[in-house]
């Protein structure tokens, strides 16, 4: 197994740019995706999240480590509609109109399909498929009138492999995919663009608690690093899709991933 690379330095890939990241308390791909805009010099950052204590400490942290002040925090459930409209105005009056919007939010769990009830069917596709056509219908709204904007959506490559007891994640995830496609194209004419990153398996503390560790080791050792990413290298690509390096890719799902072929 490779040790995980030095974490690069910052090039100044999101200068003058404003930020909402879904989903980024804590210490998963959301919270790594905001902390690398602000260390890539965006202008103003909103994260949001559905816990209050962990929101209120990430907004902190990144303020702190990154010396960012425009840092602003907002509670959101992308299940709720009402709750959605919400945090995207909000983010659009503090940020000056937001130019990249990361739909990061997401909810895995493990159940086979015979055992599998409609309410867990429901909840998985709610947040993780439904909760980023929320997002991305809102955020369009504002940034197809200003003729401009990025979106990064968060899918896995379960979205495109099979893995025992993930039916309803990747189903979900295999939505965000074609919901990356088909909106791409109808943004394109306002000058949007939307794209998304499929990573295989990122290791942080929120999956150590939801995945045993017997899981987990077997998934790394289907890479071909023989590890898992560091959250930090998935957001390292959310970051050029982000940027001006990246204006004529649209429609696309980046793979983040070193599996094995």
């Amino acid at each position: 197994m490779k040790a995980a690379p030095a974490y690069p330095a910052a090039c100044g890939l999101l200068k003058g740019k404003s930020v909402l990241v879904t989903a980024a308390a804590g210490a998963g791909i959301g919270f790594a995706a905001a902390r690398r805009a602000a260390e890539e010099g965006c202008r103003a950052l909103m994260i949001s999240d559905v816990h209050e204590k962990r929101l209120q400490d990430a907004v902190e942290t990144l303020k702190s480590d990154t010396g960012l002040a425009a840092v602003y925090g907002m509670l959101c459930d992308v299940s709720d509609e009402t709750q959605v409209q919400a945090l995207v105005a909000a983010a659009e009056q503090k940020l000056g109109g937001v130019d990249v919007l990361i739909n990061n939010a997401g909810l895995g769990t493990s159940c086979r399909v015979v055992d599998m009830e409609d309410s867990e069917w429901d909840k998985v596709l709610a947040v993780t498929l439904t909760g980023t056509f929320r997002m991305t219908r809102a955020m369009l709204r504002a940034m197809q009138p200003r003729g401009c904007g990025v979106i990064i959506n968060n899918a896995s490559v379960l979205g495109w492999r099979a893995q025992k007891e993930q039916a309803h994640y990747a189903a979900a995830k295999a939505g965000v995919m074609a919901l990356t496609r088909c909106s791409a194209l109808e943004a394109a004419e306002y000058g949007v663009r939307i794209n998304a990153v499929a990573p295989s398996i990122a290791i942080h503390a929120f999956l150590k608690k939801s995945a045993s560790e017997e899981l987990l080791a077997s998934l790394a050792s289907q890479e071909a690093f023989g590890r898992g990413a560091e959250p930090w290298e998935v957001a390292n690509v959310m970051m050029f899709l982000a940027s001006d390096y990246s204006t004529y890719m649209t429609g696309e799902v980046v793979s983040v991933s070193a599996q094995r072929a």
